[in-house]
């Protein structure tokens, strides 16, 4: 999501209102109100999520002659007043929303009833050059005209069937463990990036989560939290590495990890801030959310299983956990194979052996 130098979204600033209080205010296009909550958090999202749908409905003209009936628009417009999309996250909105805006921007006025199969390849393949961004664009699109096909708007869903990219890569990169002893030589466990790459590592939480972590979340060797992505309630417990690193920080903040200026971070503003600490590790190449893989892989290195590994991240299904065991399975079966080829060849030379004595044994009586 784009920010704006403050560290806000994109439409907010800073205000003091008429009571001298500072306070965060939207405004866009005419539209103009206070967001409640702390930047970034779940209540504030929430606020900032409203705010962008009110803009979209003074926009549109919801009702009005603006809005085009059965036109892109006119479902977009719905599909952002349904159950559907109110019942998700903030933060899950204001991501789906800054997919579906640049497609409605270029797309709104069209008709959904003319849009083809073939509609859904061009415009997916515009993006070809970026594949990531391409395949959510077309998991976005088959949500909406979805949504389309049970408001009676179109018989069948056109993006249903339409391929998607595959990946350039495994994704973000998952650190080595090279990489983590390199940043902890740069940043001890008593830094504040330190205690970054612990609460991740050994939690292995999403980074909205672990921002959010404080001492109210410790219940003796135990962290609970609640996760925001999946709503899953997480009884962790802790590794030493983590109560090492918590015993050396400060009980006097909300959360355990603060800005320079002591409050916590937003999402956003976290995400940088750890590039840096990378950057100044020689690590250019790895991030917070690379933590959390690493996280994973050591779980699943060590022998755990994939339900054991998912009761750790708080993955909802197998198949999400599946990648990091898969791996891991793989060099361990690897290992025994090669142990089993090393033991037949060794048993094969032990057996050639004996049979070449005999036959010198054989030999010699002979003579």
């Amino acid at each position: 999501m784009l920010k704006t130098k403050s560290g806000l979204p994109k439409h907010c600033g800073w205000n003091t209102d008429r009571h001298g209080v500072r306070r965060v205010r939207f405004r866009k296009a005419g539209f103009s109100t206070y967001l409640a909550g702390i930047p970034w958090s779940e209540t504030f999202m929430r606020a900032y999520a409203t705010a962008l749908e009110g803009v979209q409905e003074q926009a549109s003209g919801v009702g009005a002659e603006r809005t085009i009936p059965g036109s892109l628009n006119a479902l977009i417009v719905k599909y952002y007043r349904s159950p559907e999309f109110r019942g998700l996250k903030a933060s899950t909105q204001a991501a789906r929303r800054s997919i579906i805006e640049p497609f409605r921007n270029q797309h709104g006025t069209k008709p959904v009833a003319r849009l083809t199969r073939a509609h859904i390849k061009d415009i997916i393949g515009a993006k070809a050059d970026t594949p990531e961004a391409a395949n959510s664009l077309l998991k976005v699109l088959r949500v909406i005209l979805n949504y389309a096909v049970e408001d009676g708007m179109i018989p069948n869903n056109p993006a249903v069937g339409v391929k998607r990219y595959r990946s350039r890569g495994e994704g973000i990169h998952t650190w080595t463990e090279e990489e983590i002893a390199q940043f902890q030589a740069q940043h001890p466990i008593d830094t504040r990036p330190g205690l970054a790459l612990a609460l991740l590592l050994y939690t292995v939480q999403r980074r909205g989560d672990v921002i959010q972590l404080g001492w109210q979340h410790v219940k003796g060797d135990v962290i609970s939290l609640r996760q925001n992505k999946t709503d899953e309630s997480l009884h962790l417990p802790m590794h030493p590495e983590l109560v090492r690193a918590l015993t050396m920080a400060p009980r006097t903040n909300l959360t355990f990890l603060v800005t320079a200026s002591g409050r916590p971070f937003s999402g956003p503003s976290f995400t940088n801030w750890f590039k840096k600490q990378c950057r100044l590790a020689g690590l250019p190449q790895c991030s917070a959310h690379g933590l959390r893989k690493a996280g994973a892989t050591r779980l699943a290195n060590a022998g755990c299983s994939t339900d054991q590994v998912k009761a750790i991240t708080g993955h909802k299904t197998l198949s999400e956990v599946a990648r990091y065991t898969r791996a891991a399975d793989q060099q361990r079966l690897a290992r025994q194979a090669l142990s089993i080829q090393l033991g037949a060849e060794q048993n094969a030379s032990e057996k050639l052996s004996n049979q070449q004595t005999r036959l010198d044994k054989t030999g010699s009586k002979s003579l």
